[in-house]
């Protein structure tokens, strides 16, 4: 069966001069609608194609990667806005359309938006900007430490909101923030915690101490670099420290403190050496 609005695996069913047909056995034909394909296809070559509906309803099929599918959330620029709705730029030969009802607010062109993408009641692929009903609060199901993808959202007093795994809402907290993060902005994160209340709290480091050795690794072999002193140490602010490690300030220090006991290093307030 094809997938609409997703990446198939399908075979060259028909060549027709310049026209390449996909299929699979018992799915309607699809046009591989690419104006110049980066290659010539022979009758049952497998192909990688993303499938879409084209301007006049039709099945159609790409080569290119698009960049968002049916499912996901993601960030996408506004390339044109009409009495339709609004239409993004989404890596595909036809715009995706954003209805007028599924719009939080008016879409202007040339600015980018969170979107979810869907299929509504007619079959067509398209997007909205309200979130909510496809986002829940609670994640019981997630465990602490969990490698999870995030989308960044909006900013708030705490931190910033970032949506988990494209179905949950999760929150980074201030003191877990050692970058410039913008919206749309896509990282790796983890599970710090399941609250009481099953809301998620987010890190964008990986809890545990799996990760200090390979860190006092790093550590030593900076302090070699430099003559066996850094000028970091207990006091030095967080930013420092992830600008030089991109660690938390609170693993360096577990790091730092574990070649401290190995009596490899002696810490002082703003700086480490070799003892």
């Amino acid at each position: 069966m094809i997938n609409i609005g997703k990446t198939n695996q399908l075979k060259v069913v028909k060549v027709q001069g310049p026209n390449i047909y996909l299929g699979l056995p018992g799915s309607p034909m699809v046009l591989l609608a690419d104006k110049k394909p980066p290659k010539s296809f022979q009758m049952g070559d497998s192909v990688t194609a993303f499938v879409y509906i084209d301007g006049e309803g039709h099945l159609a099929a790409t080569l290119q990667t698009p960049l968002a599918e049916v499912g996901d959330i993601a960030w996408l620029k506004v390339a044109a806005v009409n009495y339709y709705g609004a239409f993004l730029d989404w890596g595909v030969p036809k715009d995706l359309l954003v209805p007028f009802n599924e719009q939080l607010c008016e879409m202007k062109p040339g600015r980018s938006y969170l979107v979810k993408l869907f299929e509504d009641a007619k079959g067509r692929i398209v997007a909205t900007t309200k979130l909510d009903r496809y986002l829940a609060d609670e994640g019981p199901d997630f465990k602490t430490g969990q490698q999870v993808s995030l989308l960044i959202a909006d900013p708030t007093e705490l931190g910033a909101k970032a949506i988990v795994d494209s179905t949950h809402w999760g929150m980074l907290y201030q003191n877990e923030i050692f970058r410039p993060l913008r919206k749309g902005q896509k990282l790796t994160g983890y599970i710090k915690k399941v609250r009481d209340d099953h809301k998620l709290d987010l890190t964008l480091h990986e809890p545990g101490y799996g990760k200090i050795e390979p860190l006092a690794d790093k550590i030593l072999a900076e302090l070699d670099k430099n003559n066996g002193v850094l000028t970091l140490g207990d006091k030095s602010p967080p930013e420092a420290i992830y600008a030089a490690f991109g660690v938390s300030k609170k693993a360096f220090k577990q790091a730092i403190g574990a070649l401290y006991k190995k009596q490899l290093i002696v810490i002082d307030e703003h700086s480490i050496r070799r003892s």
